[in-house]
């Protein structure tokens, strides 16, 4: 179920073959999700600080870790709240510059989900 994520380069991602030229979401189920920046850039002018709203967007109940790909050269973070609330879901989170989160992301098993920034 889990997609295999081909290449990444500026401005795009290519997940089993597709290319998407956005951020992308991908669940637990493997559906691939346009990201939710607005979310953070309405809290801090910026998607390259994910907001609370943006985290309890990104999380799903049962999921044990998510890797998010930080962009190219590695520009987005958690916020202070965002890293609170996955604490305190008991859920990892680790952070990669996109090329590397996809790495990690096609290695990886388990209840395992992703947000990968694609520029920056």
């Amino acid at each position: 179920m889990k997609p295999k994520i081909d290449s990444t380069s500026f401005g795009s991602i290519i997940v089993e073959g597709e290319t998407f030229d956005y951020d992308i979401l991908i669940r637990l189920d493997g559906r691939i999700e346009k990201r939710e920046k607005m979310l953070s850039k309405e809290k801090y002018g910026t998607s390259h600080k994910i907001s609370l709203e943006e985290a309890e967007h990104i999380y799903e109940e049962g999921t044990q870790k998510i890797i998010i790909g930080t962009g190219q050269t590695g520009f987005v973070e958690l916020s202070e709240e965002a890293e609170d609330f996955f604490r305190g879901k008991r859920c990892g989170i680790e952070l990669f510059p996109t090329p590397w989160a996809i790495e990690r992301w096609n290695e990886i098993e388990g209840k395992v989900s992703a947000m990968f920034h694609v520029t920056c």
